[in-house]
């Protein structure tokens, strides 16, 4: 097993690229961390520069990662490569509360018998579809009012705190702190009232996918959450981002919403969210 060092953090996401879309999430990671956005995660492979399996953990030598929930994310092209690192005791830390999120669901009886051996309680946090955006051009026309239109703007630090309380995993001052990570360091988008304030908003998570997509409740039916996600995919794809989101398998309406602008499933592939010593 390897950490991988700055240089070999930008030949992994070269490599990954082969791989898309099922190794989306550790390769937005390394997106972000190779852009030099702020975190708080190392990577490590079973084997370098040919690697099969590639995790990206909590840096526990980081002070601030005490700051996030500890989350792993890994992505590997062959199940025994995945036990063995699984059962290393040195690639990922079993002994406190954990999630493991985005995990090709075709590992999931693999990573349940693992913590059976290693008498560790599992349980499914949740199960999404990817949504995937490979050509903007495939974006719809949207007929954007130019009042609507000079209300488009991004999330500032003043916004953190009505993000937080309206997120479904925020209201806690650790959502706060990453509410606060993700508006001040990567693409957001909002549509403001006349006053300013936000009143439909959509940001990018440090995995670099679309997330937190809101609106509030008295400014709904007005086609705010087709702009953001429209305006917001053109602007990722222009800065050399993949342009993807997880929907949760029972939100019905975000499924068709980001179908109807052109976003494809990816029908052969489930992610996974697990957690752990709950």
């Amino acid at each position: 097993m390897k950490i991988l060092t700055s240089e070999e953090l930008k030949k992994a996401e070269t490599t990954l690229e082969s791989y898309l879309p099922k190794c989306i999430k550790v390769y937005g990671y390394l997106l972000g961390i190779n852009r030099k956005k702020p975190h708080t995660l190392e990577v490590v492979v079973d084997s370098w520069p040919h690697f099969k399996t590639i995790i990206c953990r909590t840096d526990l030598k980081n002070k601030k990662s005490a700051d996030y929930m500890k989350k792993v994310t890994l992505f590997s092209t062959d199940g025994q490569s995945l036990k063995r690192m699984l059962m290393d005791d040195s690639a990922i830390d079993w002994s406190t509360y954990f999630l493991i999120g985005g995990l090709d669901d075709r590992h999931a009886t693999l990573l349940k018998e693992v913590c059976v051996t290693r008498q560790v309680p599992v349980q499914l946090f949740t199960q999404v579809r990817l949504m995937t955006l490979p050509d903007p051009s495939r974006l719809p026309g949207l007929d954007i009012n130019s009042d609507t239109a000079s209300r488009i703007s991004s999330l500032n630090e003043s916004h953190i705190d009505l993000v937080n309380k309206t997120w479904k995993f925020g209201g806690s001052a650790q959502g706060f702190r990453n509410i606060q990570k993700l508006i001040t360091n990567f693409p957001s988008c909002c549509i403001t009232d006349d006053q300013g304030n936000p009143i439909s908003w959509v940001l990018v998570y440090d995995y670099c996918a679309l997330g937190l997509l809101y609106t509030l409740p008295e400014h709904r039916g007005k086609g705010y959450a087709k702009i953001l996600i429209s305006t917001i995919s053109k602007s990722l794809r222009a800065q050399g981002y993949s342009v993807y989101s997880f929907i949760e398998e029972e939100n019905k309406v975000s499924y068709r919403l980001f179908k109807g602008l052109g976003f494809t499933e990816e029908p052969a592939y489930r992610a996974v969210w697990f957690e752990f010593n709950n």
